[in-house]
């Protein structure tokens, strides 16, 4: 253990525990000389010394529910640390890890943190031709997955080594999916070996500077670029993430999301054990809207974070009553449409607090506990940001105050600390990134008068319809409203008098059938809520395609109407507004 980089870390977060919300956007700044910081020896260690206080439960849906100390967990994951380095596992070799939420995964990222093994965590979703990719170019030294996902590797290439790890979902396996599963794993190690290797701390192997954790991004529009983070990015960086939750010593904190994506990381585990928190976990095979606010109310939940998925299937199940101790809700993942915030407010009392971040970095842009929340708006920068906004074409930066739109950026006078490194193997991407002394993030928002910052869009999915920027964001907002709608994706359909106008992918709700009448209604819908220039003009029912962590690839809905229209042909299945000569909004 490092004391002087322990003790920097804790004044930090001290500082931002007890700083109201507008002396943490003033005073607060990240720790630096961390050089020799690690978080799972500096922080983790030193706050689970003779703690027997709850750090992770973990609730298994109509079944059980365990829960582990953080002295537990710290003498865990020595076992696992220890037994990874009798197994031949080096500093800096990249262990895939592909696991649910499960008991194992939070052992070995604090395992693989104390020996400098480098993290990639993995979805479960993904397919053979996309985990070939990431084996190939995440260089990947090790595999950990259970049966179920194991057999996914059977023909991809690789110098690499795996580890079968039980896991509870293969435990409802069909007879033949079963049969399946349990191939020829005679090669593969067993991680349940772990439990005989000593438990004694392990040397700090790396820290600082070196890599830590490499994750895939989305690939909304192109290959998946590698990010990496080394162990003052996300670990230190994500002390704005614990500010931006409000999560609190001795909270319960519960956060939707699936292993295997960076917000996994920023809120089941860096964040709230930052404040010394307990995680909730609900591992659901399927996700139960009403189930889950029933553990929300029995778990005791204090703050809680979902998508905006989760918002919306809360409100279409009327689940009215406010679990007993929640005191701070927050939205990640993509922007919440204000409706979705009143309803929430209506019933519940609280406010659903935005935020803004990505996987190259942490937090960015929130909300904080006691902010005046405006609808929409995703707030101010977080405690220790520098956030200004540059011109999307010439990149250059636009004034620091008063009303203006425009890319989300990042000052470079001095890194970042919660900014990436870079991608990896990748100086092209990285170097476009950094040009001109900015980080650029890609997304591009307005600022009010107020200072408030508002999503509009990707710097490749904003579009002009009559000269009038369109933000696919705003439209979408509007297109929620309608009881139809469950998701839309906007984009511009090439038009040779106004250069786009605006399309609607949409997705129904169970009850509306996909036809004339129910495209009437929606674009009459927008054609009353909308201005002229945003104005649906045309809607299509579709199947919307997605990247794995669920993001929406705009790319393929805009080369779809490309090619149409190159090709000089009407998309026979979708509906216009001419088909609809007396519509009225």
């Amino acid at each position: 253990m490092n004391s002087n980089a322990s003790n920097a870390f804790r004044v930090a977060r001290d500082e931002l525990l007890a700083l109201s919300p507008a002396e943490q956007r003033t005073s607060f700044e990240f720790p630096r000389d961390l050089e020799d910081f690690n978080w799972a020896h500096d922080w983790f260690d030193v706050i689970a010394k003779d703690n027997d206080r709850v750090a992770l439960r973990i609730a298994e849906v109509g079944g059980a529910d365990n829960s582990y100390t953080f002295a537990e967990l710290s003498r865990r994951s020595n076992q696992v640390a220890n037994w990874l380095l009798d197994q031949g596992v080096k500093p800096g070799a990249v262990l895939m890890l592909m696991l649910d939420n499960q008991i194992e995964l939070w052992e070995l990222m604090l395992a693989a943190l104390k020996i400098g093994a480098v993290i990639l965590p993995t979805s479960v979703v993904l397919g053979e031709h996309e985990l070939a990719d990431r084996v190939s170019r995440g260089k990947v030294s090790w595999v950990f997955a259970s049966h179920v996902n194991a057999v996914k590797f059977n023909d991809i290439a690789g110098d690499w080594r795996g580890v079968l790890v039980h896991s509870a979902a293969a435990d409802t396996l069909s007879p033949a999916a079963k049969k399946a599963a349990n191939a020829d794993f005679s090669e593969w190690l067993q991680y349940d070996d772990a439990g005989s290797a000593k438990d004694t701390p392990v040397a700090k192997l790396a820290a600082g500077k070196d890599h830590a954790l490499q994750y895939f991004t989305s690939g909304t529009t192109s290959l998946p670029k590698i990010v990496v983070h080394d162990h003052i990015s996300y670990p230190v960086g994500h002390l704005s993430t614990m500010a931006w939750i409000g999560v609190k010593p001795g909270d319960v904190h519960m956060v939707i999301s699936a292993p295997g994506w960076g917000k996994h990381a920023w809120s089941s585990f860096f964040a709230p054990w930052h404040a010394e928190a307990t995680i909730y976990v609900l591992n659901y095979a399927r996700f139960d809207v009403d189930e889950l606010v029933d553990r929300l109310d029995s778990a005791g939940v204090n703050t809680f974070c979902a998508p905006p998925t989760v918002w919306r299937m809360l409100i279409q199940h009327e689940l009215r009553v406010k679990p007993h101790a929640l005191r701070e809700v927050i939205s990640a993942g993509e922007p919440l449409n204000s409706e979705v915030i009143s309803q929430i407010k209506r019933w519940w009392g609280l406010e659903i607090r935005d935020g803004y971040g990505q996987t190259e970095t942490t937090a960015l842009i929130g909300n904080l506990p006691g902010d005046r929340i405006v609808a929409g708006a995703m707030g101010r920068p977080l405690p220790g940001n520098s956030v200004i906004l540059a011109d999307p074409v010439t990149g250059d930066p636009l004034p620091e105050s008063g009303e203006v739109e425009g890319e989300i950026c990042l000052p470079l006078t001095s890194h970042p600390v919660n900014l990436m490194p870079g991608y990896l193997d990748n100086p092209e991407a990285t170097a476009k990134a950094t040009r001109g002394g900015l980080y650029h993030t890609g997304d591009v928002a307005s600022r009010g008068a107020d200072g408030l910052l508002t999503f509009v869009g990707r710097t490749d999915d904003v579009f002009k319809s009559s000269d009038f920027k369109v933000s696919p964001f705003e439209v979408e907002s509007v297109l929620l409203e309608h009881p139809a709608v469950a998701e839309a994706a906007v984009v511009g359909a090439p038009d040779e008098t106004r250069l786009n106008i605006t399309k609607a992918y949409v997705a129904v709700t169970a009850g509306f059938a996909e036809d004339a009448d129910t495209a009437r209604a929606i674009l009459a819908h927008a054609r009353e809520a909308l201005p002229p220039y945003m104005r649906v003009r045309r809607v299509e029912f579709f199947v919307l395609p997605k990247t794995t962590s669920g993001k929406i690839r705009r790319v393929e809905l805009r080369q779809r109407e490309e090619a149409a229209y190159s090709a000089g042909e009407r998309i026979r299945t979708e509906w216009r507004e001419s088909d609809f000569p007396n519509l009225k909004g």
